[in-house]
């Protein structure tokens, strides 16, 4: 095998790719990525037998086509310590892989190709297609709420629901540890026919390099979903990722129908300043903050035996009966922190001991539920 490539569209690939590359592994050939050349152009793979990633590269010059196995780590630091615009010429006789530039060349242990799992490729088959925008949404709304510590597998993934009618779809993405939940839902199309509906439960960390992965906002995503695997293209790039086992928690019985609650509208960024600084004085014994919704403004309150008490006030548009209830404060500046501080969220809530809904009206829903009084 004989490619030549620029150093850039290299190191882009490696740096994603490293994010697959597991740092320790009972398998040592995982450590290596695969290059692949064939007729005029080049992908580069890596996986970890969960998550994995193929990547077409730009710019590519195919000498003689092959495959070699190289070791992540050393090619990324001769890459990255390359200058811009190096041309790299890449080969391999099948027992060494020889990575040679202007005024440097390197000679690094090649091991067998055949012995490299197979990354999936994209399939040529119906399949949904989303903006790269709500992609990003998608991911950065929901995955802080997951659970990988949990026992309840399913809580350590972010459940996509899929539907389509005609050339008309939905995307619903849901995660939740138990104690919280978030929501995103947006529009979505179809490509190459009407993919039948899935629900799958997607790895956090899937979800992260999916939205690491993603480049010009104006190429769309395509997602496909097999038995037991997902697969996501955006551009030159497809990640698969085996899903997560286990039964996901019947979400919508989260968002109850409640037309007697209170409901209030709050713009984030002050609401998010409010908490934290009400945050300052909690600790992990006492880490609630009362949350008392009087009519014309908002009173925050937390204390602790060591650190003392706070109290922080926030001007609200809200008449109706007052409504106290304690929250987590991280839970709550978690929610805040995704969403474009002059976003208005709606606080609904009816009493201390019901779970407390917030909505944005971009299709994103946040329930909390309540800590106990003290």
């Amino acid at each position: 095998m004989k490619v030549r490539l620029t150093r850039e569209p290299l190191l882009a690939a490696l740096q994603s790719a490293s994010a697959v590359v597991p740092a320790r592994s009972p398998k040592p050939v995982l450590s290596n990525v695969k290059l692949e050349a064939q007729g005029t152009s080049a992908v580069l793979s890596a996986t970890d037998l969960e998550v994995g990633i193929r990547i077409d590269l730009e710019g590519v010059e195919v000498g003689a086509a092959g495959a070699v196995l190289l070791p992540s780590g050393r090619l990324m630091a001769i890459v990255r310590e390359s200058q811009p615009g190096t041309v790299f010429d890449i080969q391999s006789d099948g027992t060494a892989a020889v990575v040679k530039a202007t005024r440097s060349e390197f000679r690094l242990p090649a091991e067998d190709p055949l012995e490299f799992p197979s990354v999936a490729t994209f399939p040529s088959e119906a399949c949904f297609e989303l903006s790269q925008p709500l992609v990003r949404e998608l991911v950065r709304r929901t995955v802080f709420s997951t659970d990988n510590e949990s026992s309840r597998y399913a809580l350590g993934g972010v459940l996509l629901e899929l539907a389509a009618q005609g050339s008309a779809a939905s995307v619903i993405a849901v995660g939740t540890d138990g104690r919280r939940l978030a929501k995103m839902e947006g529009p979505a199309a179809v490509k190459d026919g009407v993919p039948a509906e899935a629900q799958p439960i997607v790895p956090a960390r899937a979800m992260q390099l999916i939205e690491r992965c993603l480049g010009d906002a104006s190429m769309p995503v395509q997602v496909a979903v097999r038995t037991s695997e997902i697969l996501v293209k955006t551009g030159p790039t497809t990640i698969s990722a085996r899903l997560v086992e286990g039964r996901f928690p019947r979400w919508r019985d989260v968002f109850p129908d409640r037309p007697d609650a209170a409901k209030v509208n709050i713009v984030a960024g002050p609401l998010l300043v409010a908490v934290r600084q009400a945050a300052i004085v909690t600790s992990e014994q006492s880490k609630g903050v009362d949350f008392a919704f009087d009519p014309g403004q908002l009173v925050l309150s937390g204390r602790s035996a060591e650190s003392g008490e706070s109290r922080i006030e926030l001007p609200i548009e809200h008449a109706g009966q007052a409504v106290k209830i304690k929250l987590d404060p991280r839970f709550m500046s978690e929610f805040l922190r995704v969403l474009d501080g002059a976003a208005t969220v709606t606080v609904e809530l009816t009493d201390a001991q019901s779970a407390c809904v917030c909505r944005t009206d971009d299709g994103y829903g946040y329930v909390i539920m309540p800590l106990a009084a003290d």
